[in-house]
C-alpha cells in the first residue's frame, strides 16, 4: 500500500487541479460584485441522510484558497447525520469562500455517497470476520478522495493502483501461459527489481485454486465470480497458506452469505462507482 506522504501528495494534487479547473483566471462572478475586503460566514447544511465525509478534505481545500479562513466543526467524519444537521461554519473573506464553494460540495457529496455506502456494506458484515474492500474502479483524477471517504465508511483499501500490489487477473494469467507462469515470472521479476510488493492471484475455478496453492510467495487469492458451495470449498482448500477474497457482483443481498462461507475479504466495486451524491449545501448565514 501507499504511505501517508504518497496519499497526502495526491490529495493536494487533487485540489490543486480542481481549482485549477474551476477558477482559472479568476471567479468573475465574486470579483465583479463583491469587494475584496468583504467578510462572510458560511453553513455546510445536510439535505439528507447517511455518513457525512470530507470535512477534513474540506478544510484542507479551505486553507489551499486562504489559508486565513476559520472553520468551525460541529460534527467529525464519519459520523451518521440526517436532513438539517450543520456539519461546520466558515468565516472570512467572501471571496474565498465561493472561491472554494464548489470544491467542497462536489467533494463532500460524493465522499459522503460513498462513506453511505461502504457503510451499510459494513454493517451487513457485523458478526463475522470479513473485511469489505475497495476496487480501482473509481473515478479518474479523484481516486484518492474516493478510497479516503470507503475508510471513513468503514471499508478499508484494496491496492492503490498498478504500482503498490501486483494482482494476476485473467488476462495476465492468459498472456503468460498459465497461473504457474505467472506467478514463477512475476517473483523473478520482483527478486530482479529488488522490489517487495504482494502479490494477489485471481482464481476462476477450483482446479485454479489448487495450481495456485502449489506455488509459494502467494499473499492473497482472488476467488472470483464463485457460487457459495464452490467458495465455502475453496476457503477450505487454501486453509492458513494464505488470505481469502471473495469478488464478482457482489452485493447487498449476497454479500453475508460470501461472508458466511469464511472469506477474508470482500471487494465490491460498487462501493465507488454506483453511488447517489448526497445532498448538501453552502449557505451564507
Amino acid at each position: 500500500m501507499i504511505s501517508k506522504e504518497q496519499f497526502q501528495n495526491e490529495i493536494d494534487l487533487i485540489i490543486a487541479n480542481a481549482i485549477r479547473e474551476d477558477v482559472g483566471d479568476g471567479d468573475h462572478s465574486s470579483l465583479s460584485c463583491i469587494p475584496k475586503s468583504a467578510t462572510g460566514k458560511a453553513k455546510l447544511l445536510v439535505k439528507d441522510n447517511g455518513i457525512i465525509a470530507g470535512i477534513d478534505f474540506a478544510k484542507q481545500v479551505f486553507a489551499y484558497v486562504d489559508n486565513e479562513m476559520k472553520i468551525d466543526t460541529l460534527i467529525e467524519d464519519g459520523a451518521r447525520v440526517k436532513y438539517g444537521d450543520i456539519a461546520f461554519y466558515v468565516t472570512g473573506s467572501s471571496q474565498s469562500i465561493l472561491k472554494a464553494e464548489r470544491l467542497v460540495l462536489n467533494a463532500m457529496q460524493r465522499m459522503s455517497a460513498i462513506a453511505t455506502k461502504t457503510k451499510s456494506f459494513v454493517d451487513l458484515l457485523e458478526g463475522t470476520n470479513t473485511k469489505i474492500l475497495d476496487t480501482r474502479k473509481t473515478t479518474p483524477g479523484i481516486r484518492a478522495v474516493e478510497k479516503w471517504a470507503v475508510t471513513i465508511g468503514g471499508g478499508e483499501n484494496h491496492r492503490f493502483a498498478l504500482y503498490d500490489m501486483i494482482m494476476l487477473k485473467d488476462n495476465h494469467i492468459d498472456f503468460a501461459g498459465g497461473i504457474t507462469k505467472a506467478i514463477d515470472k512475476t517473483k523473478a521479476y520482483l527478486a530482479e527489481t529488488n522490489r517487495n510488493l504482494k502479490i494477489i492471484v485471481e482464481a476462476r475455478s477450483l482446479e485454479e485454486i489448487e495450481e495456485i496453492l502449489e506455488s509459494e510467495g502467494v499473499y492473497r487469492i482472488l476467488i472470483d465470480n464463485f457460487n457459495y458451495k464452490d467458495t465455502r470449498t475453496a476457503v477450505r482448500l487454501i486453509g492458513n497458506q494464505c488470505l481469502t477474497e471473495s469478488s464478482g457482483g457482489i452485493n447487498e443481498k449476497t454479500i453475508r452469505n460470501y461472508a458466511d462461507c469464511g472469506v477474508d475479504y470482500i471487494s465490491s466495486g460498487a462501493l465507488t462507482h454506483s453511488v447517489y451524491n448526497m445532498d448538501l449545501s453552502l449557505k451564507a448565514v
